[in-house]
């Protein structure tokens, strides 16, 4: 029951920090608003209001049961009601006396009046409008063959304290907070400052120095942040340097021995310290590929369309298909995007016959899909030949030609853009990669 409870409740409210910080500022001060209305109008403005209107009753009940008697001049009662008691009073000679009237029911001054008269004068003696005139109550009250009418001032019935109330209760409610969403505003930046960096340097992306503000735990998180940006673009340039003395090293016996080699009599033996010296030189390159860092290049917005029709034109095979929509710009690294579809697409020539090549921009999302004929892969295989040097030798045939880095590089450097890899059965049978990448 709690946990069902719990995810309703987790459904409904918002999933923003700025938005969950007003509701814990604006939903008390509106829980403490709506007490303090129902304890005013319940406490103060209904019992004054009644109170009012039972004396206003009173006075008219007294002006009638003084003019019924005979001992008094009926003229200057009134003139005395109408001076001293501000009561407007008018004798209407009319046997047709209506009892219908508006109930407005929603209105607090008309459920207060018609109580009172009723417990006064009875159910069928007395009508009333509150909303013919804007300052005055036209009552009337049956007497004899006629009634009288009196007009009476809203004044005598209502409080004027009340829009007063509501309007100091209402107006330091909103100026609070507004306020509070100018603090939340510039608490939560910071935060949103720095899951951007984040997301950012996560990319791949080249950022500025980053600055830490805002609160102490969010400038102490966003220092902690700098630092291990820090650490890790040092480590990723000691590798670098340390990969280019390794190739600048492996190199040189690597030719040293390729010249060796011509003078070997024996052309098996030749052969087969060529073959092994060849692969030697594409693993190493292969690695050095793998593990060169993706921070060199910068963003830029670039055709995406475009760029895989170029590299679709290199192969200059008429068994690569395409279906590509164009006109479809992203912000990446062009040479990096450029190398994870040319490693795809070699897999699939070399393990398939037929290429298909398409791509699909739907709102924000982009799927790329390089689909061939192939033995394609094992299901069970489908999360192990992203890992470097895996290789499987089901399906598609193990070569020398190949070190197991393609999947990795390629996956790699759709991640680094935000994206993601998956590989699936292919229309033809063979192996179906998709790629997303957010546009």
């Amino acid at each position: 029951m709690f946990y069902g409870l719990n995810r309703i409740l987790k459904n409904i409210l918002p999933k923003r920090l700025f938005y969950r910080a007003l509701l814990i500022v604006a939903v008390p001060v509106i829980i403490l608003q709506l007490i303090i209305t129902v304890v005013f109008f319940d406490s103060l403005w209904i019992k004054t209001n009644k109170g009012m209107t039972k004396a206003l009753v009173n006075e008219i009940n007294t002006f009638v049961e003084v003019y019924d008697d005979s001992i008094y001049e009926k003229d200057e009662i009134t003139n005395l009601f109408s001076v001293y008691q501000d009561l407007n009073i008018e004798f209407v000679d009319d046997k047709n006396f209506t009892y219908d009237y508006d109930e407005r029911w929603f209105s607090p001054i008309d459920r207060t009046l018609r109580r009172e008269l009723k417990s006064r004068f009875g159910s069928n003696k007395f009508w009333f409008n509150t909303t013919n005139y804007k300052e005055l109550i036209d009552l009337r009250i049956k007497y004899e063959n006629g009634y009288f009418k009196f007009l009476v001032p809203k004044d005598r019935v209502t409080s004027s304290s009340a829009r007063i109330f509501a309007l100091w209760i209402t107006v330091p409610a909103i100026i609070v907070i507004f306020i509070s969403l100018i603090f939340l505003k510039n608490q939560t930046r910071p935060i949103t400052n720095l899951a951007k960096a984040a997301e950012r340097f996560g990319r791949g992306e080249e950022i500025e120095e980053f600055k830490p503000s805002g609160a102490a735990e969010i400038r102490q998180a966003g220092y902690e942040f700098d630092r291990m940006r820090k650490r890790i673009v040092r480590h990723l340039n000691q590798r670098s340097e340390m990969l280019s003395g390794i190739s600048h090293d492996l190199r040189t016996p690597l030719t040293r021995m390729k010249l060796q080699i011509a003078f070997i009599k024996d052309k098996d033996l030749s052969k087969k310290l060529a073959d092994d010296i060849n692969e030697m030189e594409k693993m190493l390159n292969e690695y050095l590929q793998f593990t060169s860092s993706s921070f060199l290049e910068k963003d830029a917005l670039f055709d995406l369309s475009h760029l895989i029709k170029e590299v679709i034109e290199k192969y200059e095979n008429s068994n690569i298909s395409s279906n590509i929509m164009p006109n479809i710009s992203i912000k990446g690294r062009k040479n990096l995007i450029r190398r994870s579809v040319n490693n795809l697409i070699d897999n699939a020539i070399k393990y398939g016959e037929k290429v298909n090549v398409e791509i699909i921009k739907n709102n924000n999302n982009l799927f790329i899909k390089i689909e061939d004929d192939g033995p394609g892969i094992p299901e069970n295989e489908y999360e192990n030949v992203f890992k470097p040097f895996y290789k499987i030798s089901k399906g598609r045939a193990d070569s020398k030609s190949s070190v197991g880095l393609g999947l990795s590089i390629a996956s790699d450097i759709i991640r680094s853009h935000g994206g993601n890899i998956k590989l699936e059965r292919s229309s033809m049978n063979g192996l179906g990669v998709k790629i997303f990448l957010p546009v």
